[in-house]
């Protein structure tokens, strides 16, 4: 009987090991999680989960008997160490090993560290830990002013704390989303009391605060460090499979060795939308690449090119982004920017090459269509 493992239970994992059934696949599925939890999703967890809207049941990706129902062997608690690529086995933190005729790495991210007490967010725990601290106010730096970063400064600052936020580049999101519309979310959040200190690094994190890069030194109850994540390849790179950014895939997901397959955050996969390779941290990612990934496996012809996407709610402004800037020469606007209600898109030699909706909803394929099409815009 054919066995396919799966390392890494988050929501690519969990959603390739639903396909695979989904698909008819009847061999034994084998899907190993390092956390204790089931998989869930994590979007939640510095959105309406931390801040206290969504209940915990709801960011779970099946229920609890999912599994049992389905026939999937799912190990939490348990870490990959090893793949034996010659031997086709995954060796496990508990000695025991996984044999499999078809491999899927799913070994998403781990937030990027720096020295000194900092919480982080990345595991249902972190976020309920957090949610718990905002709860009791006080001062609240964030360093790192980038999605995560942000959003758990609104967090904190609904939560009635007073939150600065330490980062060194000119704007907020300045690599996803370019300077234009980095300053968008600087003014939504200045509007909203948040303490933005751009221009700027954090030189040193100590028990009583942060002191800046300009040697001042802000005094804080607790501070967040969200400066990004490094894609967890360790597995990968030991086990002589082509690695860049992230583990390298073809447009069928597969890796250099054609019995083991990327999907989610730890993929860099080629996309022939775009003509090169991408690896895309965002859930929409996950939710897509782990079914991809699994027909893949089955041998089915697959040509993973999404247009890559994200959302978030931030204060009054809610947005989704669609695309990627890189190469972008302009940006035009449809709508109102000071009313927080327009689309506003990316656009090099007039065609469309990203796109992002602020308090505009359901435009998201019509957007991705001007992407896939290189629609052009006066």
């Amino acid at each position: 009987m054919a066995r396919y493992v799966i390392v890494g239970a988050g929501l690519a994992g969990a959603k390739a090991a639903q396909t695979l059934r989904d698909e008819g696949f009847d061999g034994e599925i084998v899907l190993l999680g390092a956390e204790t939890e089931r998989p869930y999703e994590r979007p939640p967890l510095s959105k309406g989960y931390l801040q206290g809207k969504s209940e915990r049941e709801k960011i779970f990706v099946h229920p609890p008997g999912w599994y049992a129902e389905h026939d999937v062997e799912l190990h939490t608690g348990v870490t990959a160490t090893r793949i034996d690529r010659d031997g086709h086995t995954v060796l496990l933190s508990d000695g025991s090993r996984q044999p499999y005729q078809k491999l899927l790495l799913a070994t998403g991210a781990t937030p990027r560290r720096l020295p000194g007490p900092a919480h982080y967010l990345r595991t249902v725990q972190d976020s309920e830990a957090l949610k718990e601290r905002f709860a009791a106010g006080g001062n609240v730096i964030v360093v790192g002013a980038g999605w995560i970063g942000l959003e758990c400064a609104a967090a904190a600052k609904k939560a009635g704390c007073a939150v600065t936020v330490v980062e060194p580049q000119e704007q907020p999101l300045l690599q996803a989303l370019g300077p234009e519309l980095g300053a968008v979310f600087a003014k939504v959040h200045r509007a909203n009391g948040v303490d933005l200190r751009l221009g700027v690094g954090a030189a040193e994190i100590t028990a009583e605060g942060v002191r800046l890069s300009t040697g001042e030194r802000l005094p804080a109850d607790l501070v967040v460090v969200g400066i990004g994540a490094a894609p967890n390849v360790e597995l990968a790179r030991d086990a002589g499979l082509e690695v860049r950014s992230g583990v390298v895939t073809d447009a069928a997901l597969r890796t250099s060795d054609p019995a083991v397959f990327a999907a989610g955050d730890v993929a860099e996969s080629f996309n022939p939308l775009y003509g090169r390779h991408l690896r895309v941290e965002h859930w929409a990612n996950a939710l897509n690449g782990g079914p991809a990934a699994a027909r893949s496996m089955l041998g089915q012809d697959v040509v993973y090119d999404r247009v890559p996407y994200f959302y978030t709610d931030q204060f009054e402004l809610g947005m989704e982004f669609s695309g990627d800037i890189q190469g972008y020469d302009e940006v035009a606007y449809r709508g109102s920017v000071d009313d927080l209600e327009f689309v506003a898109y990316w656009l090099r030699e007039g065609r469309v090459i990203a796109g992002m909706n602020v308090n505009v909803w359901d435009v998201v394929a019509d957007i991705q269509e001007l992407i896939r099409t290189g629609g052009k815009l006066d």
